[in-house]
């Protein structure tokens, strides 16, 4: 039996949304067996094999040669799925699991990011009753004892037959999801909206993957099911605009307004390579400089629990990797930040990443090709842990968390709803470039208190 390693699970705070970079720094697999295409009217193409719908968009996803694709009456235009694969912080790549610095099991001690946002405060008026969030990542454990997942709505939307709920693509969707939503049931961590209901819409799978179509059909589905917030701690960076493409910008600017117009607000990762959006010249970063992204960047303290000396800094400081830029950034949240030097010393200094819930997966692997390479061919479980990691990717969540307490006061509220309280009352800390922060560093008590 093959397993693997936590570490190789999901390099994925850049992950995904390929075919838009074709001729960009960014490294996109078109594939050949699956395109997206434009339909004639709002029809699903009858004469073609359809993967996902999109309904609403007047687009679907079709697994086929380009051939048939070329010849069919009912497609107006087309262009192939692509995949792509990026890195998240390299720091993560160095943080324990709890179980492995014999963590105590209530974790909320160490959560710096809860502390500073006052989540305890905001859950005196709501804990997120009667709100949903998506999580669009990897996959989120349902068996975590921390979390609590609505696995007859969650979908695996990659057609690995591995299922939903599950934490297939790796750790970081379980991650995400506990800094949504995790129980505050007096063990491990505590989520900025504990009683949401979280949905886990899986466009990852083993080998960190995933499809621009796949993306655009979770987005879809969140709105389908009334979600009222969707995460997407996703992204690539840098993108060539002229690259883009009318085509696939159109695919995706129609998708986050149509997911946005049905009540769903779409928390994106900002991305995590210290890059200056508003004066990056012929670049875009991906999806959260789409149309209606709430787009998150991540603030950080350094020494948490330890003595970083002069190289301490505040929870509400910019993180070093984090993207920024006026026009780029819709508000800020914690996503945790580390002093590089200090790895290896043996100072605890991956307390100031951020502790939430992780899942390691184990998978049966065959040689199914003959080729000497495996596989995963059978998911065969997964152990549950709490884990360190840092990236706008833990920012995003932190924002979802919010939108799900307001929307649980406010029921009244669409997502521009949610995302304007949000922004009102969001602030930039004093002393502090705004380029970093949009509105402001989110303050779920104040959103709550307007």
């Amino acid at each position: 039996m093959s397993h693997q390693s936590r570490r190789t699970f999901l390099k994925c705070s850049g992950a995904a949304l390929g075919g838009l970079f074709a001729g960009s720094t960014v490294v996109a697999a078109e594939r050949t067996d699956r395109f997206i295409v434009r339909t004639s009217g709002t029809e699903v193409p009858s004469d073609l094999p359809v993967v996902h719908e999109l309904p609403g968009l007047a687009y679907a996803v079709v697994g086929a040669s380009e051939s048939p694709v070329d010849a069919s009456p009912s497609v107006e235009a087309y262009a192939p799925d692509v995949e792509v694969s990026l890195a998240e912080p390299e720091v993560n790549d160095a943080a324990p699991t709890a179980g492995e610095t014999g963590a105590d099991d209530e974790l909320y001690p160490l959560q710096w990011d809860k502390q500073f946002l006052d989540v305890p405060s905001a859950h005196e008026t709501t804990r997120g009753e009667g709100t949903r969030v998506a999580v669009i990542d990897s996959g989120v454990a349902a068996g975590h004892p921390d979390l609590d997942v609505n696995e007859d709505l969650s979908r695996n939307f990659t057609g690995d037959g591995f299922g939903a709920g599950i934490p297939a693509g790796g750790y970081h969707g379980t991650h995400v999801g506990g800094i949504i939503g995790a129980s505050d049931d007096g063990f491990g961590v505590v989520g900025t909206a504990p009683a949401t209901e979280l949905v886990d819409c899986r466009v990852f799978s083993p080998g960190v993957l995933a499809s621009f179509a796949d993306i655009i059909a979770a987005m879809v589905y969140s709105a389908s099911i009334g979600a009222d917030a969707a995460n997407l701690s996703i992204g690539a960076y840098p993108v060539a605009r002229r690259a883009q493409g009318a085509f696939y910008g159109k695919v995706l600017n129609r998708a986050m307004t149509y997911v946005n117009g049905e009540g769903t607000l779409l928390c994106v990762s900002a991305g995590n390579d210290a890059a200056d959006l508003q004066h990056d010249g012929s670049f875009i970063s991906l999806p959260n400089e789409g149309a209606q992204a709430c787009s998150v960047s991540a603030t950080g303290l350094v020494g948490f629990g330890w003595d970083a000396g002069d190289a301490a800094e505040p929870p509400e400081s910019p993180a070093y990797y984090t993207n920024y830029g006026t026009n780029a950034v819709t508000v800020a949240a914690p996503g945790g930040d580390a002093d590089s030097t200090a790895i290896g010393t043996g100072v605890p200094w991956y307390l100031d990443l951020v502790v939430s819930t992780v899942a390691e997966p184990e998978f049966r692997y065959e040689d199914v090709d003959g080729d000497g390479e495996e596989e995963p061919v059978e998911y065969l479980g997964a152990s549950y842990d709490h884990g360190w990691a840092a990236g706008t990717s833990m920012a995003a969540p932190q924002v979802a968390g919010a939108a799900a307490l307001v929307k649980s006061v406010n029921p009244d509220f669409d997502a521009n709803r949610i995302e304007s309280v949000l922004k009102r009352t969001a602030s930039v800390p004093d002393g502090y470039d705004g380029a970093y922060y949009g509105a402001g560093v989110v303050d779920p008590v104040a959103a709550l208190e307007e």
